[in-house]
């Protein structure tokens, strides 16, 4: 096979710099693969080392080998993706010029495929380490091969291949939980419904699961797992990687949506070193947002998930270490340095916690909402779910800005999107530009003053909903398999009951001001006579020193993507004054 470029085809975005058809991606390929003059090769190998393989030797292993970089100096290598199941196909031979990575190797993490020596090869090996380093120091190099790097992302994704395989029938509510984390996630996999997949029943058939124990998972290792759980898989796939050593970091952030994420960036290229945890999927709640219209430098608007990876790989080319899914437990504070204790047990130390943990979201009080969670309702509007209801009605609850998003987007899909809000209109809490879209879309209804009152469904999930005018009292049916909720969310705080985190009544993040001024009232003065007593804060740091918080979770904070990537940047400055203060022998 000849050495040009692969048939890849990216994932179409939002983002008018990143939107790419089958037709005129082609002429991006010199992007995907670029070629290095033997100038730069010769640049190259101030990096790495120089190693020979033979023919048919194994270079990686898709699940098991971890690199930075390879640059191919002679010969040719073979590169195989998992097709599931046993089989494997030939993607592509690479020959000399070219080099042979992924976004995963920014951060060490295994191969998505694997790669055999065609003859005699001689290949540059640049560890992780010294490829962060490279495309820092060679900024015009640095900067085409995170182009490809990313490139490269959203064609596994699109080809559905170079990750696990889901196996498991289309309806199944676990399956679609899965498919929908590793989505949010950027991953690559492949589903297989073994109704209409002779391999996938063959599976199904020698594991034979139980109806909860669908879907199987078929880890890039070949390792099968029945149902694994969110960070079961992410260990399988390396996203969730060993805590449990005794590193202690400059920085840890709590939460890798826009705040966290712009922490993270600007933490790290200053030289701190930095741990992320997310629970579920980078982005936070910004990256379901389907279209992004009023973030500056977009004026076409952006994903809410293309604007997240950009940040992601961002914070992964400076070196910061992110953990998904890492759900944290417990903030303790009562020694040096600080702990976070995670749900699995692992405790994670640092000189200072960044808590951009965000909200969660809000559940309507309905009595079998539980049931048909991912079979029916939904609190994303992600591509999986528009998919889903293609030439559908459905409803959508709720008139902020993300349920104007969504329902915008889901318009393009389903056949008529009902939008339910409890007032009198959008405009008390929607931006007048989605307001003027809805009322364009002749597909969106807008039912005021209304609430859902029950859900109904069956063995294969939602199958109608009722809601109520409760201006009229009037009750009405809707036959609808598909239910978006987007009805606000409740500050992400419980788990800080271990550690005097000061919040305000509904719950929020008090800093700086906020906090004195609070203090000041719990001892009966005013902020003037008694500010004098109190310690120094700075105006991102809670009430524990040390501990900051930015974005949705902080009281007072602006509910916009700007706002949160601002006061991530912003405390990071704050970060390093705070440790300027600290003893000699704490550092």
């Amino acid at each position: 096979m000849s050495s040009s470029a692969p048939e890849f085809i990216p994932e179409t975005t939002q983002d008018d710099a990143v939107q790419a058809s089958s037709l005129d991606i082609q002429g991006r390929m010199h992007q995907i693969s670029p070629v290095f003059t033997e100038a730069e090769l010769r640049r190259l190998q101030r990096y790495g080392k120089v190693c020979h393989h033979a023919d048919g030797a194994t270079l990686f292993e898709a699940g098991s080998s971890s690199f930075g970089m390879l640059v191919i100096l002679a010969g040719h290598v073979a590169v195989t993706r998992h097709e599931g199941l046993g089989r494997t196909s030939l993607m592509r031979e690479i020959g000399p010029g070219y080099f042979i990575a992924e976004v995963a190797q920014l951060s060490g993490r295994p191969a998505l495929v694997n790669g055999h020596a065609v003859g005699d090869v001689d290949v540059l090996v640049i560890s992780s380490e010294s490829l962060r380093a490279l495309i820092v120091a060679e900024a015009e190099m640095g900067e085409r091969i995170v182009r490809a790097l990313i490139l490269r992302r959203v064609a596994l994704i699109e080809v559905n291949s170079g990750g696990p395989v889901l196996v498991g029938p289309r309806s199944n509510g676990n399956l679609f939980h899965l498919q929908s984390f590793l989505s949010s996630n950027g991953h690559p996999h492949t589903v297989l419904d073994p109704a209409n997949d002779a391999a996938a029943a063959a599976l199904a058939a020698r594991y034979q699961p139980t109806p909860q124990e669908w879907p199987l998972v078929v880890c890039p290792d070949g390792k099968v797992m029945k149902n694994p759980g969110n960070a079961e898989l992410g260990r399988c796939l390396g996203m969730l990687p060993d805590l449990s050593g005794d590193n202690i970091f400059d920085v840890l952030v709590v939460g890798a949506g826009p705040a966290g994420l712009a922490t993270a960036v600007y933490a790290a290229s200053e030289g701190l070193t930095v741990l992320a945890l997310e629970q579920r999927a980078y982005g936070g709640q910004a990256g379901a947002s389907a279209r992004i219209e009023n973030y500056l430098g977009f004026p076409t608007g952006i994903s809410g998930r293309a604007l997240a990876g950009r940040a992601y790989v961002q914070a992964q080319k400076f070196g910061v270490e992110i953990a998904t899914p890492a759900s944290a437990a417990n903030l303790l504070c009562d020694t040096w340095p600080l702990r976070v204790k995670l749900c699995d047990g692992t405790q994670v130390r640092a000189r200072t916690v960044v808590l951009s943990c965000g909200a969660r979201y809000r559940r309507p009080s309905l009595a079998n909402l539980k049931t048909y969670e991912g079979r029916g309702v939904y609190y994303w509007a992600s591509p999986i779910e528009a998919k889903l209801c293609k030439q559908e009605e459905i409803i959508l609850v709720g008139g902020g800005n993300s349920a104007g998003q969504a329902a915008v987007f889901l318009s393009g899909h389903a056949a008529r999107v009902h939008m339910v809000i409890r007032g009198e209109g959008l405009a008390a809490s929607m931006s007048s530009y989605l307001i003027e879209r809805i009322a364009a879309t002749p597909n969106i209804t807008v039912h005021t003053h209304t609430e859902i009152i029950a859900l109904e469904g069956d063995e294969d999930g939602l199958t109608g909903a009722r809601w109520r005018n409760k201006q009229t009292g009037e009750e009405c049916d809707c036959a609808v398999r598909r239910v978006f909720l987007f009805v606000g969310a409740d500050p992400n705080t419980d788990w800080l009951h271990d550690c005097a985190v000061a919040v305000d009544e509904q719950g929020f993040i008090r800093t700086g001001f906020d906090v004195t001024r609070a203090e000041c009232r719990a001892h009966g003065h005013d902020h003037a006579e008694y500010r004098a007593d109190l310690p120094e804060r700075a105006a991102l740091e809670t009430s524990v020193p040390g501990v900051f918080a930015i974005g949705d979770v902080r009281a007072g904070s602006t509910k916009r993507v700007a706002a949160a990537v601002g006061e991530g940047a912003a405390v990071v400055s704050q970060i390093h004054g705070f440790l300027a203060r600290l003893p000699v022998n704490n550092v």
